[in-house]
């Protein structure tokens, strides 16, 4: 992947519905190689789809919570079995594994906080296998992008 690669990526990752005309202005491009650079990176997986950004709060989850999770054990069936448990949840959009106390950082979306104690009870607790659950709620976003850093 060179530099004009990762210039389309932040081009699209800015704006996923520009027409490939935009995109090659954009990226100093004819249209014709940055087309054919666009489904190059598109085969290869590196783009991996497109989609709308929607404001949660609109949408009706108005709540995001960081869930930090730790497990009692740390076998391989009890790690696959929360894995694959948690990926079905849909409230949870983003389950990383990390290093320190924690084991998981999940980030969850619901609409308010009955929801989120009913998330915990119904979806998380019946999992089994967990030793600690860490939850910060939060009340403010900084800054929000889906759009990587040049590499340097």
């Amino acid at each position: 992947m060179d530099t004009k690669d990762r210039q389309i990526i932040r081009a699209l990752q800015r704006d996923g519905r520009m027409t490939n005309q935009d995109l090659a202005e954009a990226v100093n491009l004819s249209p014709s190689p940055c087309l054919r650079r666009v489904r190059n990176l598109e085969a290869k997986g590196v783009i991996q789809g497109y989609s709308a950004e929607v404001d949660p709060a609109a949408y009706g989850l108005a709540i995001t919570v960081f869930v930090r999770i730790k497990l009692e054990r740390h076998n391989e069936e009890d790690v696959q079995k929360f894995e694959k448990r948690v990926r079905l949840i849909d409230e949870v959009l983003e389950c990383h594994v990390m290093t320190g106390a924690m084991d998981y950082q999940l980030r969850v979306l619901v609409p308010d906080l009955e929801a989120y104690e009913n998330f915990i009870r119904n979806r998380i607790h019946p999992i089994g296998g967990i030793a600690s659950i860490d939850t910060s709620f939060v009340y403010g976003t900084v800054k929000r992008t889906a759009v990587f850093p040049l590499s340097r």
